[in-house]
Parts: structure tokens; sequence; C-alpha cells
């Protein structure tokens, strides 16, 4: 009578039977969301031991200086989420019905705009800052929050009316739910995936964009 029961349960409750599946998927975001956090980092420390004033005295645009750092950033935390799927496969990682080696690309799709907008969030936060305390007490405000506030390690609809209405605007849920879409799950809806797209995607332009006109107002010696 209760055969298969749990797997029921987990089913219905996460979308697979595998919550080491369902965690994993949460845990690339959050490695995606410390990884952006340091670019803001780096940019007070690149002020602090003179590397940017020998920056800013080159030709070079200042967007492009904060792209590079945006992208440089962006590319280590796709790497560092690649990892951790890999490891979570040996672990019981379980991929859907609907997946298919395409998935992959995009997955990496929404890991690197989420990681565009984050690591421009961060530099956005830090640019005027030559006190290393203040990207380490933004780090501290925002990681827990963003991630626990979002979709990572429990489904929205689970969760209490208040922290749905945040988690529903928070786009780490809309990166995760659209990688569960291509990784875990039996079905794809091919309209909440571009949905998600699109919101991740004008997050990332937006944030890239304040990025840039702050650069070219307050990135100076």
């Amino acid at each position: 009578m209760f055969n298969g029961i749990g797997d029921q349960i987990l089913k219905s409750t996460f979308g697979t039977t595998s919550y080491i599946s369902f965690m994993a998927v949460g845990m690339m975001a959050f490695t995606a969301l410390f990884t952006t956090m340091f670019s803001g980092m780096s940019v007070v420390w690149d002020r602090r031991l003179g590397f940017l004033n020998k920056v800013l005295s080159t030709p070079v645009s200042r967007a492009v200086i904060i792209l590079s750092k945006v992208f440089s950033a962006a590319l280590r935390a796709m790497f560092q989420a690649a990892i951790i799927l890999l490891i979570a496969v040996p672990l019981g990682f379980v991929a859907g019905a609907a997946f298919t080696p395409l998935s992959i690309l995009g997955v990496f799709a929404f890991l690197f705009l989420i990681c565009v907008g984050l690591s421009s969030l961060f530099i956005a936060v830090n640019i005027r800052s030559s006190r290393i305390e203040t990207p380490m007490a933004v780090m501290n405000l925002l990681n827990l929050p963003l991630t626990f506030a979002s979709s990572a390690f429990f489904p929205i609809d689970r969760m209490p009316g208040w922290l749905q209405t945040v988690a529903n605007v928070n786009p780490l849920s809309y990166t995760i739910n659209g990688m569960r879409q291509l990784l875990i799950n039996d079905t794809i809806d091919y309209s909440a995936l571009a949905m998600q797209y699109a919101y991740v995607g004008i997050f990332a332009a937006v944030l890239a964009t304040i990025g840039i006109v702050l650069s070219w107002r307050y990135l100076n010696k």
C-alpha cells in the first residue's frame, strides 16, 4: 500500500524523485552568486594596490574595464558551477526525461546571464569604495537573503505567502527554475522557459548598463 510513497511525495513536491538533483541545481546558482560577489571586491583591491590607476592611465574605455571584470567573474562562476554539476552526478544526480545534450548549453546561458547581472550589481555598489570593509559588508548583507529567498533549496509554492512574493521577483529564482526545467524536469514548458530567459536577460542588461554608466561617472584615479 505504501510502496513508493516516498518517491511520490518527492515528485509532487520537488518535481523529481531525487532531492540531490533538486538541490544541485540550486547549488550551481548559489556558487555563481558567491563567485560574482568578489568582482566588487576586486575593484577595491585594484584601487588600493594602484593597479586601477595604471589601467585608467591607458586609452582603454572605462566601460571595457568594467565589462572585463564582469565577464571574468561570469566565466569563473560558470566553470565552478560545472564542477558542482559533475560532483553531483556520482552523488545521485538524475537528469529528467526532457534532458538533451543541448540542455547543457541552455543551462550555461542562464548562468552567464545571471552572473553578468550579479557581477555588474556588486561592481556598481562598490565602484566608489576604497575600503575593503565595504564589499564585505555588502556581500554579507545580500548573499543569504538572495539565496534563501529563492527556489534554491525549496519550491516557491510551498513557502509562506510573504516569502513567495520576494522569491517571485528574485532573479535567482528564475535562473534556478529555468535550469531545473532543462536538467531535471520530465517536461519543458517553453513559454515559461522563454519568460525566465527574458527576465534574467533583462536583469543582466539593466545592471550591466548601470555599471557602465557609473564607470563613466565615478571610475577615476
